[in-house]
């Protein structure tokens, strides 16, 4: 691994902090000086030239298709531009070719509704719903194995539970699926930009995140992650000029569907969105993906230490924890409205998922902004 860089020195880029103790990233996380100037670039060329430069555009389009890849191990034929996290689900969702009697297994009870939501969908296709059994917060591969039936013929699971902060074994779990003949479906949108991902390595067929999270770019454009070898087996649910081989020509129909993951891009693209996302992309690289989960890491157990001091309880444990911490103060849930809004008035970003408070910090946050915020818990706390 590269030496550890200056954290401290990319605060620059994020002038969020000025105001806030910004601690909301598995939520809606601001964004850099990088992905603002990369957006006015795009405008500025739209603005002073029109559609003149419009192959510099795709250019960009697709090194940051390469940028993408790269942050989830994947390569660039596999990867499609999507609206958002739910987006990409539903296109998965709605492109296999489904059976009646097919089963999809699904953690219902704690999943974000994007990644439920989708599958409950296609009842009138005769495919159901199977509940994996929720433990401790989390998908354990126990859990999946005991889920599984001959019918399943996919599981669909977040890398991370949203309101819980539990980190899921995807490569046991991609393992368990292989040997079953299933499919993998994998909601990355809170462990994209927090840890790293290696899509092969976990045996993952599709993978959807927003980059508005952990990426740190805006909201509006993810990635869709569809492996090479079941590509063919997704039927795209909109077709347009740029699903085909012969795209760039309009005069003549030609409608045969490009062979890798642009066959799911239908239309013109959301080049400022794309062009943000490149950039956010480009500094998480920059930083290093394994540099910037140490050092989310570290944060997390320093405001674990001093909030159990206080008497909070904390979770997940260490083993499952990814970039989030949640905590009850120590008046236990009867106080946490209370408290959500003490930190509020004090400028904390944060959130509230399921009666805990749920805090996501990122590389460039400092220990010392989480002293704060247990100054501000243990302030409540005596009153």
């Amino acid at each position: 691994m590269a030496p550890t860089p200056d954290f401290d020195a990319y605060r620059s880029e994020f002038p969020v902090v000025r105001e806030q103790l910004y601690f909301n990233h598995a939520g809606v996380a601001p964004t850099s000086r990088r992905v603002v100037t990369a957006m006015h670039e795009w405008s500025e060329d739209l603005l002073l030239h029109g559609v003149r430069y419009e192959r510099g555009w795709e250019e960009r389009v697709e090194r940051t298709r390469g940028l993408a890849a790269r942050i989830v191990g994947a390569s660039p034929e596999e990867l499609t531009f999507v609206r958002n996290t739910g987006h990409g689900l539903g296109l998965i969702a709605e492109g296999l070719d489904w059976r009646p009697g097919d089963e999809v297994a699904v953690a219902t009870s704690i999943e974000y509704p994007s990644n439920v939501y989708p599958w409950m969908h296609l009842r009138d296709r005769g495919v159901s719903v199977r509940e994996i059994e929720a433990r401790e917060g989390g998908v354990t591969p126990e859990a999946v194995a005991a889920a599984l039936t001959p019918r399943t013929r996919l599981v669909a699971l977040s890398s991370v539970q949203f309101a819980s902060g539990h980190r899921t074994d995807l490569d046991a779990i991609g393992a368990l699926c292989e040997r079953a003949g299933v499919l993998f479906c994998v909601d990355g949108i809170q462990s994209v930009g927090c840890v790293p991902v290696d899509v092969k390595k976990s045996r993952i067929h599709f993978l959807s995140a927003d980059s508005h999270k952990w990426m740190l770019g805006v909201s509006g454009v993810g990635l869709l992650y569809v492996a090479r070898d079941v590509l063919p087996r997704v039927r795209p649910v909109l077709v347009g000029w740029r699903s085909t081989t012969d795209l760039w020509n309009f005069n003549t129909l030609h409608f045969e569907l490009r062979p890798d993951a642009t066959k799911f891009e239908e239309g013109s693209h959301n080049y400022a969105g794309i062009y943000a996302l490149g950039a956010a992309l480009g500094l998480l690289l920059e930083v290093g993906m394994e540099h910037v989960a140490a050092r989310i890491q570290s944060l997390l157990v320093h405001a674990d230490t001093q909030l159990r001091s206080l008497g909070c309880d904390t979770g997940p444990s260490p083993e499952h924890r990814a970039g989030s911490l949640t905590f009850l103060p120590p008046g236990g849930e009867g106080d946490v409205k209370a408290l959500a809004a003490h930190l509020t008035e004090n400028r904390v970003s944060f959130s509230v998922r399921r009666g805990r408070i749920r805090v996501s910090p990122h590389f460039y946050n400092q220990p010392e902004e989480l002293d704060r915020l247990v100054a501000l818990v243990r302030g409540f706390s005596r009153r």
